[in-house]
């Protein structure tokens, strides 16, 4: 069984337009890593060059999020549902 991510709507380039893909269980990195693989530059937008998430990039493994728990060592386990939320600024 795999781990349904689901895309927002500013990362669907990436993924054909999917608004939900599938990965393989692991961590979250691994989950992360095994997204880009599948497509391509999707890593790049959720990940800075030292490798952790992006400032703005909100993930939730079903309703916890990430940053609460241990980030992108995270256990993401087979039919978990991940949702990556992008921030969003307004005043």
């Amino acid at each position: 069984m795999s781990v349904s991510v689901r895309i927002p709507t500013i990362l669907r380039s990436y993924t054909g337009g999917n608004a939900v893909v599938t990965a393989e269980p692991g961590t979250l990195r691994q989950v992360i890593a095994g997204l880009d693989a599948s497509y391509p530059g999707l890593g790049g937008r959720l990940l800075d060059d030292a490798g952790q998430l992006r400032r703005f990039v909100n993930v939730y493994v079903g309703e916890e999020d990430v940053r609460l728990a241990q980030g992108l060592e995270t256990f993401v386990a087979a039919g978990a549902h991940v949702s990556v939320i992008p921030a969003v600024a307004g005043g």
